[in-house]
């Protein structure tokens, strides 16, 4: 009776068989070979100056549509300030405050 019961107990406890867990990483001669390794010194330089012309070149971009939103910017409000009704629009009406 009591063997049942450990049996039972162990049954509950949830051993799970089946699934081991390899101990041992993968030495660095089972790796397989990455394409930085394949590619020549020469290739991967060359690789890295486009990627870094890549990035000059998107960095200039985003410059340029910054500085056109800003001339826009600057272009509206030039045009709303010569703008009267937007003009009186804008303005404090307290005229009590001048006099």
């Amino acid at each position: 009776m009591k063997q049942e019961r450990r049996n039972r107990g162990e049954a509950s406890v949830g051993k799970k068989k089946g699934r081991s867990v390899p101990n041992a990483p993968a030495n660095a001669a089972d790796k397989p070979a990455t394409l930085k390794d394949l590619l020549g010194q020469d290739t991967l330089a060359k690789l890295k100056a486009q990627a870094e012309e890549l990035k000059k070149e998107e960095e200039r971009r985003q410059e340029e549509a910054r500085i056109r939103k800003e001339e826009a910017r600057r272009a509206e409000q030039k045009r709303l300030d010569n703008d009267f009704e937007h003009l009186l629009n804008t303005s404090n009406l307290d005229w009590h405050k001048y006099k």
